[in-house]
């Protein structure tokens, strides 16, 4: 693809984006609706064991798990 192909695509792409972000509506997340019951905050430590720890443990087991379990080795 040549330079001035490279371009215009570029530009179809940025305009796009653009214009979708311009034509969207703000999310509104300051407003409450009715029946809102939000529960307390997570701590830091939470936040870090829930989003990184946990998912990092389960990718783990899973890996031992298959490791484990895997058939496809020759049995010496």
């Amino acid at each position: 693809m040549d330079k001035k192909n490279a371009m215009r695509a570029g530009a179809v792409a940025a305009g796009t984006t653009l214009m979708m972000l311009l034509m969207s509506s703000p999310a509104l997340a300051l407003t409450r609706d009715d029946g809102d019951d939000p529960g307390p905050g997570l701590s830091a430590m939470e936040t870090i064991g829930l989003y990184v720890v946990a998912p990092i443990v389960l990718f783990l087991v899973i890996t031992g798990l298959v490791m484990v379990l895997d058939k496809s080795r020759k049995q010496a």
